[in-house]
């Protein structure tokens, strides 16, 4: 099984360097590492503090949004597996073995998380607060509110010549959309380990945390293009709290030792 990691970054070099550290910690090593730098700061320092991982540099001229920039990140891929990164996220050592595992009986895997806020000194980011994200895999629950976190899953790479690549008209959606058109033709599989630790904070800059009119713009075209009726656009954290999102949540196994990850840049001084 090759397994080749598809990672689109702007702009996020401390951030990109603790993912990539994360990756070379695993237990089981990638195929190859795509990385699309969707026009931002050049990454090519960094890529060379890591020159002996299998790392394929994309540096964009223009900079054409993070869906673009993922599916460009596809058409590169040689492996038969992609496994989907956020360039904020990282992975606890295990997370690639245990995805491993759970592919041979399934062909889209996504596993549980910890939302971490996080402050960043010199280069290094310490967690303020965790909690963690685990909820059964229920898809009908999955049409009235998500909980399929894109980083650190994975599909077989013949999935998208099944249902195309992922769509930029539902750019702050994509990760939902692409859910719910891959779960109509794959064996879906839910991990339940907390093995990616999923950077968000609820006033941070994370396009999730985002409540704007563009947004509710993208989830009204989100419930037309699946007919998922007419969802609020509400917090993200209040949503968690809510009676419905209390009943689907899921035991899971907490890996991660709370140790913020010290990435080559901080080693170079």
């Amino acid at each position: 099984m090759k397994i080749s990691i598809v990672i689109a970054t702007y702009n996020r070099i401390t951030e990109l360097a603790e993912l990539l550290e994360s990756i070379h910690k695993q237990t089981v090593a990638p195929y190859e590492i795509i990385i699309v730098n969707d026009a931002g700061e050049t990454i090519a320092p960094l890529v060379d503090l890591y020159k002996e991982m299998p790392i394929k540099a994309i540096e964009l001229v223009e900079n054409v949004k993070h869906v673009h920039a993922r599916n460009i990140g596809v058409s590169y891929v040689t492996g038969d597996v992609i496994m989907l990164c956020d360039d904020d996220d990282f992975l606890t050592e295990n997370h690639i073995k245990q995805i491993q595992s759970e592919l041979k009986t399934a062909d889209f895997v996504y596993s549980d998380a910890e939302i971490v806020s996080f402050e960043t000194k010199e280069n290094i980011r310490y967690p303020l607060a965790r909690r963690t994200f685990a909820y059964y895999y229920d898809l009908q629950a999955m049409r009235e509110f998500s909980t399929y976190i894109p980083s650190g899953s994975a599909y077989k790479k013949e999935l998208h010549d099944q249902i195309g690549l992922f769509d930029p008209e539902m750019h702050n959606y994509w990760d939902w959309d692409f859910f719910l058109r891959a779960a109509k033709v794959c064996r879906v599989k839910r991990m339940p380990v907390a093995s990616v630790i999923y950077a968000f904070t609820e006033n941070g800059n994370n396009q999730s945390a985002d409540l704007t009119d563009k947004r509710k713009h993208y989830l009204d075209k989100l419930c037309e293009k699946h007919q998922l009726g007419d969802l609020p656009t509400k917090n993200f954290f209040v949503l968690l709290e809510e009676p419905v999102m209390k009943q689907r949540e899921a035991d899971t196994e907490i890996v991660w030792d709370g140790k913020p990850l010290r990435s080559r840049i901080v080693e170079q001084g």
